[in-house]
């Protein structure tokens, strides 16, 4: 019987973070043969499947973007269009676009100690067709949100509701707003950005939120940023940009944390200016929590408070108690018309993209585990995740990940290693949840997620600055990490990967 095809290392998923997990393959492992394996029919993940209006960053795009091609877009919080260009643009820069296995949904992965290396199951998301392959080392980048649904709230008296429901995930094509009342349900980013979207649009929009979200005005350029790239050379002018904004954010988180009074009331001034005289700020954009406890959402250059003051768009602050034939019953007896409704009430998380682990035969129980620097399973061998930022650009703590699975498999590859696998030997490392966020799309998904340990190696920092240091500048010979080399696999025929793969 034939052997399946082997790589030294399996990516998962043609995103943001799989293009540039291949890019670092290919660059800094040039020994290492690799394929990405994505399981809808095109490069771009997130950016591709989400099409609704006015989709966009909610992040710069100078650390959004990949530090070894800067970004050079006019915009800094820039359009889903140009990030999904920007992202094809580099894959097929540098050939990582050839490497892409289209239509392969990876379903299953099962270590094997005895060869050292990964059985992995594909499904042909076209055929059906189960495919095998095997590796020395997988890499996911698929991120940690579902893609075939969002979360969707049962809501009383939907079916009886005339008009049409949408989800932001799945926006029809065909749908026109212009001359409509929509009715947008959410308060988070998504619906940050639809509002002044569909109202620019031609629609009559009502923001309904159950409570309110902190939101930043950002200009959608930056002078400053722009001026740096004038006065200096290319990649100087990328890393100093990228470093200013990576420190500028993290220097607004730690003074959230710390200060959370008087960014309150920075955020608070900042929508006095921009809200017309007499709103109802207490209202409509005065959260119970403390900034950062959710994620801070950005508007760039005020659209939403240009809406608002047009009278092109309102928010209604208050409780769904039933859809309507015409449109929403509030809990407070207030009615809300609407022809269409927009149910932006959230994303659901699914980590490794539902890839049913196994380490010689014993199912991995995920919640259970520890993550080493927030990339790799505790017990889990030859495995990394690619998990970005909550409070900062997704990209720049991926960037991190795939330089030091970089160094760990080079380690591997010039000491004649086949597996490194993170143990942790500390009783007193207590676990906390990964994402340390109140969002309720957290929340709901805490029992199925990997956890943080207490204390380093297991802590998760969210800091960038801490990050580079503990990643960048860190040697790959680390205690909790246990390299070795079963006496199997030495002799085993590991078979090549096919030509071109």
């Amino acid at each position: 019987m034939a052997h399946p095809e082997h790589l030294d290392v399996l990516i998962v998923g043609a995103g943001l973070s799989g293009v540039g997990a291949a890019h670092a393959i290919a660059t800094d492992c040039p020994w290492a043969t690799f394929a990405v394996l994505e399981a809808r029919d095109t490069i771009g993940g997130t950016w591709d499947l989400f099409r609704y209006p006015g989709i966009r960053s909610d992040s710069d795009m100078y650390t959004l973007g990949y530090s070894f091609r800067p970004w050079v877009g006019e915009k800094s919080i820039a359009d889903g269009a140009s990030i999904l260009r920007y992202i094809r643009d580099t894959a097929a820069a540098d050939g990582t676009d050839a490497r892409i296995r289209f239509r392969h949904r990876v379903v299953a992965a099962a270590w094997s100690t005895d060869d050292a290396r990964w059985h992995v199951t594909a499904e042909r998301t076209d055929s059906g067709e189960q495919v095998q392959l095997t590796c020395g080392f997988l890499f996911s980048c698929t991120g940690y949100y579902r893609y075939d649904h969002g979360h969707q709230p049962d809501f009383a008296g939907t079916d009886r509701f005339q008009g049409r429901i949408v989800h932001p995930q799945a926006w029809p094509e065909d749908l026109d707003v212009a001359g409509t009342r929509v009715v947008v349900i959410g308060s988070g980013a998504t619906a940050i950005t639809l509002v002044p979207a569909l109202a620019e649009r031609g629609a009559r929009v009502t923001m309904l939120q159950r409570s309110p979200t902190y939101v930043l005005s950002l200009p959608g350029s930056d002078p400053l940023a722009h001026l740096l790239g004038r006065l200096l050379p290319g990649q100087v002018s990328g890393a100093a940009i990228r470093w200013m904004k990576a420190l500028t954010t993290q220097a607004f988180y730690q003074a959230s944390r710390r200060w959370p009074g008087a960014v309150k009331r920075m955020l608070r001034r900042q929508l006095q200016r921009q809200l017309p005289p007499g709103y109802d700020i207490d209202t409509h954009f005065t959260p119970r929590y403390d900034p950062w406890d959710q994620r801070v959402c950005v508007v760039p250059d005020g659209d939403l408070f240009a809406a608002l003051a047009d009278g092109s768009a309102t928010v209604v602050t208050d409780r769904v108690d039933t859809f309507t034939e015409t449109g929403i019953r509030l809990a407070s007896g207030a009615e809300l018309e609407a022809d269409i409704v927009v149910t932006a009430t959230g994303l659901e998380l699914l980590f490794l993209g539902g890839i049913e682990l196994s380490v010689d035969g014993q199912a991995v129980d995920v919640p259970s585990t520890l993550t080493y620097k927030g990339m790799m399973l505790e017990g889990v061998p030859n495995l990394a995740v690619a998990i970005g930022y909550t409070n900062a650009s997704w990209t720049l703590k991926c960037d991190l990940i795939c330089d030091l699975v970089c160094r760990i498999l080079d380690h591997l590859h010039t000491t004649g290693m086949a597996q490194v696998m993170p143990v942790n030997r500390d009783p007193a490392v207590e676990a906390r949840p990964l994402l340390a966020l109140s969002s309720g799309y957290v929340q709901r998904a805490v029992d199925r997620m990997p956890k943080q340990g207490s204390s380093y190696p297991w802590q998760v920092y969210q800091s960038y600055l801490r990050d580079y240091r503990a990643m960048k500048l860190s040697s790959v010979d680390d205690p909790a990490l246990v390299y070795s080399r079963p006496e199997v696999a030495v002799g085993a025929d590991r078979p090549t990967a096919a030509a071109g793969a």
